[in-house]
């Protein structure tokens, strides 16, 4: 995932919870501002389930706010 910012704040911003896997792969797959590896990457890495909140998606995906600081 090359664009972690900006996945951590839609998620924390604007997806609405709970929410399964297939309703976030479906709202990712509708992002025109993500590239296709990173959608790929998302479906790829998100574990099957209903999530009930941002943090449990960040966190199930391996995902850091750290991530999102240039090094």
């Amino acid at each position: 995932m090359q664009n972690t910012k900006n996945a951590i704040d839609h998620l924390k911003q604007h997806q609405t919870y709970p929410a399964t896997k297939e309703e976030l792969v479906k709202e990712c797959n509708e992002l025109s501002d993500f590239s296709a590896e990173d959608k790929e990457w998302f479906i790829k890495n998100l574990p099957a389930g209903t999530y009930k909140s941002a943090d449990d998606v960040i966190g199930a995906l391996g995902l850091k706010p750290a991530q999102t600081m240039a090094m």
